[in-house]
């Protein structure tokens, strides 16, 4: 397998009025690099006053983390019904430089995980894609960057795309890039590989000119972080070899094994 990293935003989650919790992609998909007992480069940051809670939770996963220093701590709330989640931004976290990327292993298959537009400006982005195969979750194109209840809104910004290798995208984050979750609109966004979640309902692979749906079964679980889940296990897997839909079917899998209670 090549070797992995993940690099983005922590985050405290606040689920349903309760205390915040660690989050953020890089915190999720540990979880799934550990249930998966894979090894990554997770490149992380968070508020300065924060590290220590957040190298705490690393710890318990078993999992080495490198923590750049921020002003703040991304701070979400949270609530369920189902599928359906309803978002707030209470806190905003900081932007990704260039020189924030360079600890990231060349030759590696990276997943850059924003929570919000603008953590990783196209310069980023590209450093990034510098000797790397790119994959980037949608969020960091549809996110507003700024507090309150969350309203998706779409960023077409082609620079931010350009080097992008696989692209992860909810169904909502779909809809708000392209109108649409038709295969033809979603290709017209430029990525060679671009995957589109449904929650319980699956996936929709779009690569090498084909596009494929995978079934997944609901597990009644809350369902935060799974997105951040099926992206690690899905670039996992094909760093590992596994042609595009042979990795979704494996990524959600993977997924239901951590939302049926698997550690």
């Amino acid at each position: 397998m090549q070797p992995l990293a993940v690099v983005g935003n922590l985050s405290f989650d606040r689920i349903d009025g309760g205390p915040p919790r660690v989050g953020g992609a890089p915190f999720h998909c540990g979880r799934a690099l550990r249930l998966l007992g894979v090894r990554a480069a997770i490149v992380a940051r968070c508020g300065r006053g924060d590290e220590r809670v957040f190298r705490r939770a690393f710890a318990r996963l078993g999992l080495p983390v490198t923590l750049v220093p921020g002003s703040v701590t991304t701070t979400f709330g949270f609530s369920y019904s189902g599928d359906d989640r309803e978002m707030t931004v209470e806190r905003v976290g900081d932007t990704w430089s260039p020189e924030d990327v360079a600890v990231v292993p060349r030759g590696a298959w990276v997943h850059a995980a924003p929570l919000l537009t603008g953590d990783f400006p196209a310069d980023t982005l590209a450093a990034l894609a510098r000797g790397r195969r790119l994959s980037f979750d949608g969020q960091g194109l549809t996110r507003p960057r700024t507090t309150g209840p969350l309203r998706l809104a779409g960023d077409r910004d082609p620079e931010l795309l350009r080097r992008v290798t696989i692209l992860k995208l909810a169904a909502e984050e779909a809809e708000a890039l392209a109108g649409t979750v038709d295969t033809d609109a979603l290709s017209a966004l430029g990525p060679p590989e671009i995957v589109v979640t449904f929650g319980s309902r699956g996936s929709l692979v779009i690569a090498d000119g084909r596009a494929e749906r995978v079934a997944a079964h609901h597990v009644d679980a809350d369902p935060t972080g799974s997105g951040d889940a099926f992206s690690v296990a899905y670039l996992a897997a094909r760093a590992g070899g596994h042609a595009p839909v042979a990795a979704a079917r494996r990524a959600t899998a993977l997924v239901g094994l951590m939302l049926s209670g698997h550690r």
